[in-house]
């Protein structure tokens, strides 16, 4: 490694590009795969209980197709590294484009339960890719000085996917009159619902004509002037070019494709770097996040909730994810990832120890007690909101950042299947889970955002300000 590669001489860290919407454009255009990875996710929540009805399968077997997309998600997170370093972020994203389209019409028109499954794991693939050359490419086109919040783009895109799925949802429920196997179009509601992706799939697809190549893979492959023209195009005409373009090639100097072997090391197989980016994806989605987007809905029924109600809950909770997510773009760059991450952690144990005390309840006539009932609601609105200001955003900003240029693909395409298999895991058993004691699940959760606290405090480095030739 190069001097260079430890102390930038190039003006990289104050850089600032002549076109600042230019370069917010380019980073909104790439995490649109973001909001594609969150709609595709909650999407599946309008549809819960009318596959349920349609395939009348029990809580098990459901689970295991609600969650066996993300089996899809983990083979896509983990080998999307290795495809954008041989062919480019560029067409990476247009792979996953292609594949989200594909899903969205094979998940709307099911000859069966098995294919519904099949097109469900197509859909997993493109979010797994989604999820790594998303942040990766942000922070690869961002300037250090803004890179934080330009990161935090693709988490915004991702709640705000969401969001726009839970809305989505909503309304063709209200148009089916309340039913989600209702009738729409030809379709019954659910169908609709998890066709309606088609539309952001192929914006998607065309944004990503109308961005530039990551100057770091130009370079990797040897078109340094095209490199040069996008290195000014986001980091401005003042940055030394010459010496910005040998801090690159100083940090990418000994292998130019990261691939798996590179990760290996350390006592323990993978090297330290590698575990605190898994250890940060795992605690991620151990506190039980995804269940508030996977099965909210079916969630507030089994507490005596009306189904369109519980849908607009469904849908509130969606509005404090963003809330939570614009308080964390404000703030990670000003007072850093680490702060941010141990606040998060606090006020999502306050609230998962309230769900929990909540859930303790016996019901009444279908219905907690009107007191725990408003507790549980309010609380898992407090979950959500600490999480979208902290670990919903710092983990894709920090695994996008921490790990050294030479190792970043491979070790964030790990650290993105641990992520996805973590998400499984939580996703497939929750409906047993809670169908045994719901309150006691809830205070897993809690546990492990307890956990988290400790983690961040000894293992986590702060990442806020430097230059990504800096990691490692």
């Amino acid at each position: 490694m190069t001097s260079t590669a430890q102390a930038p001489k190039s003006g990289a860290r104050t850089a600032h590009p002549d076109h600042l919407g230019h370069v917010i454009f380019i980073a909104a255009a790439a995490a649109m795969g973001g909001f594609l990875f969150g709609y595709d996710s909650s999407v599946i929540n309008g549809a819960v209980e009318a596959i349920r009805g349609r395939y009348d399968v029990g809580s098990a077997a459901l689970a295991q197709v609600i969650a066996i997309a993300l089996i899809g998600c983990a083979i896509g997170a983990a080998t999307a590294g290795r495809i954008a370093d041989r062919i480019g972020r560029i067409r990476c994203m247009q792979i996953a484009a292609v594949l989200f389209t594909i899903s969205a019409v094979g998940s709307a028109l099911p000859f069966a339960l098995w294919d519904l499954a099949f097109w469900r794991v197509v859909g997993g693939f493109a979010i797994g890719m989604a999820s790594v050359i998303g942040p990766a490419y942000i922070a690869e086109v961002a300037p250090p000085a803004y890179r934080g919040r330009l990161g935090s783009f693709q988490q915004a895109a991702i709640v705000i996917g969401i969001a726009v799925s839970q809305l989505v949802n909503w309304g063709l429920l209200n148009a089916a009159g309340g039913d989600q196997r209702g009738k729409l179009m030809g379709l019954e509601a659910w169908q609709v619902m998890l066709g309606v992706m088609v539309v952001p799939a192929v914006l998607y697809g065309l944004l990503s004509f109308a961005i530039p190549e990551s100057p770091r893979f130009l370079i990797s492959v040897g078109k340094h002037e095209r490199a040069r023209e996008i290195l000014i195009e986001v980091e401005g005409k003042d940055v030394d070019l010459d010496a910005r373009v040998a801090e690159i090639e100083g940090a990418m100097q000994s292998e130019h494709r990261s691939s798996f072997k590179d990760l290996l090391g350390g006592s323990f197989f993978f090297k330290p770097i590698v575990w605190i980016g898994i250890g940060l994806s795992v605690f991620q989605q151990f506190v039980g996040i995804n269940v508030a987007f996977y099965y909210s809905s079916t969630l507030w029924q089994s507490v005596g909730v009306d189904p369109t109600d519980s849908f607009f809950y469904s849908f509130t909770t969606s509005i404090i994810n963003i809330l939570g997510t614009v308080i964390a773009m404000i703030f990670v760059d000003r007072i850093g990832r680490r702060p941010l991450a141990i606040i998060g952690s606090v006020g999502m144990v306050v609230g998962l120890a309230l769900e929990a005390w909540a859930f303790s309840y016996h019901l009444v006539d279908g219905r907690l007690p009107a007191a725990q009932g408003w507790i549980a609601l309010i609380a898992a609105h407090i979950f959500v909101l600490f999480f979208a200001l902290s670990w919903g955003v710092v983990v894709w900003v920090m695994l996008g950042e921490m790990f050294p240029n030479r190792i970043r693909a491979a070790a964030l395409g790990v650290a993105a299947a641990a992520q996805w298999i973590a998400n499984w895991a939580i996703t497939a058993s929750f409906p047993s889970l809670a169908d045994w004691n719901l309150s006691v699940t809830y205070v897993i959760y809690t546990a492990f955002a307890a956990l988290s606290i400790p983690f961040v405090l000894k293992f986590v480095k702060e990442t806020k300000g430097k230059a990504l030739e800096e990691m490692g």
